[in-house]
Order: C-alpha cells, then structure tokens, then sequence
C-alpha cells in the first residue's frame, strides 16, 4: 500500500501528464470548491470515454446539480 503523499503526487503526474500543468491545477481547484461526489459520478463513467469527454460529463453533472439547489 502506497502513501497519501505517493497517491498525491502520482495524481497530479497523471493530471499535468493529460490536461497540463495549468489544466491540472485548475481541476483540484474546481473540485475542491464545488460539492462533488466523486464515487456516484465514476459509477455512472463509461470507461472508455476521453479525458475531454469526461470532464463534459462532469460539468454536466455538476450544471444538473446546480439546477436543482444540491
């Protein structure tokens, strides 16, 4: 079993490796002010989707949300 540290930092490497570092930081950023629950909407992820076509799913998601007052 790996570390937090180890998991944060190898997140963020996948992260920067896929949006870039600007996109990255950016991400953890949206997470971390809006209410998200990560494990309902990986449930509902097909994995076969793109990295632009999951960020579209979870801003649509979050738009829903937000919609309805959650």
């Amino acid at each position: 079993m790996i570390t937090d540290t180890e998991i944060k930092a190898k997140g963020m490497h996948i992260l920067a490796q896929y949006l870039g570092d600007v996109e990255a930081e950016r991400f953890i950023a949206l997470i971390q002010r809006e209410p998200f629950d990560y494990t309902k909407w990986r449930q509902d992820m097909d994995e076969d989707l793109s990295i632009e076509e999951i960020s579209r799913k979870a801003m649509a998601l979050r738009h829903k949300k937000t919609e309805q007052g959650s």
